[in-house]
């Protein structure tokens, strides 16, 4: 999947959340839950669901932050069960970004014909088709991970959570260490922010220069997210992104310091076994960039030609049975 398709779908899942939200507080007055129509069932299924857990938390742990309690250990929950699926996606994404940056003579090689003046659009195609071919031949998909995957399975918990304290007259006047869960909360907003950029920070660690300029605008996607969506629903809402953030700098200190080591040794012991093939030869780019020789050529408008004498005794010969077929 292309770099820009992934922002694209990131920024409409983002979107998805802002708009289901938007939503949900447009159905049902101030704690009456809507009562008929697509939000009804995503209350039935989600919001009270996630309602009777949090009024149980709250009170069963009692005091003036049970709530905040209730919507961390869900988070926890939620996340626990999602890491082992996201630090197997990141192992994926961290061979590939290793197997690539060992490419990089050839890409660069690809890339810097692509560069040259006066080259005809086959020749361009030529390159841009030789690049691919240079991933194919050596095994290595331009695919991604699970991307907006993790967002989607969380989408219900969000929505859950935002109908449990929207509707819900006694969750909506509590509070987490005197911060309102009831309503919008700049202070979570931005430490949920903070954390995510933090995390965004720590995934460039021991990325070359070439790939971490094409991941900067993505890693800045979940924090622009985790702010916008927070900031136009209620605390409540924050605080899941907050603890969220937590967990994901935990899981992404995995990553970059424990998987990005051991998947290294396993790339460089894979290719001391089998390396990589050499496609994008400085031979290979030098002959699409000089253009077909005259023997090419000549080759090419015999070519033509014998098509061309083949097409015209077909046509003879549909005419002729056409004339016969008069007759």
């Amino acid at each position: 999947m292309k770099p820009k398709t992934k922002k694209m779908l990131a920024v409409a899942a983002a979107l998805a959340v802002a708009l289901l939200i938007t939503g949900c507080s447009r159905h049902g007055s101030a704690y009456q839950a809507p009562t008929s129509g697509p939000y009804y069932w995503i209350y039935v299924l989600f919001g009270r669901p996630i309602q009777n857990i949090m009024l149980a938390v709250k009170n069963a742990i009692s005091g003036p932050n049970g709530a905040g309690w209730a919507i961390t250990i869900i988070t926890f929950v939620v996340r626990l069960i999602l890491m082992p699926f996201m630090l197997g996606s990141q192992k994926k994404a961290v061979r590939q970004q290793e197997k690539v940056a060992r490419l990089q003579p050839q890409i660069k090689r690809v890339q810097a014909a692509m560069q040259k003046p006066g080259l005809t659009q086959m020749q361009q195609s030529q390159l841009g088709q030789l690049q691919m071919q240079v991933y194919r031949e050596n095994n290595i998909s331009m695919t991604g991970g699970m991307g907006c995957l993790p967002l989607i399975i969380q989408l219900p918990i969000m929505i859950g959570i935002y109908q449990a304290v929207a509707y819900s007259k006694e969750l909506a006047a509590t509070s987490f260490f005197g911060i309102s869960l009831g309503q919008r909360s700049l202070i979570l907003t931005i430490v949920a922010t903070v954390l995510y950029l933090i995390q965004g920070y720590i995934s460039l660690i021991g990325i070359p220069e070439e790939q971490k300029k094409a991941m900067q605008a993505t890693v800045l996607l979940s924090p622009a997210m985790t702010f916008f969506i927070s900031l136009s629903a209620p605390g409540a809402l924050a605080l899941y992104f907050l603890i969220g953030g937590i967990i994901a700098i935990i899981q992404q200190l995995i990553t970059t310091f424990l998987l990005k080591p051991t998947v290294k040794k396993e790339i460089e012991q894979e290719l001391k076994d089998e390396p990589f093939k050499e496609v994008a030869s400085e031979a290979a780019v030098n002959e699409i960039v000089a253009g077909p020789t005259a023997e090419t050529k000549q080759a090419e408008q015999d070519l033509h030609e014998d098509l061309r004498k083949r097409n015209q005794q077909a046509k003879q010969q549909r005419d002729h049975d056409d004339h016969q077929q008069e007759k």
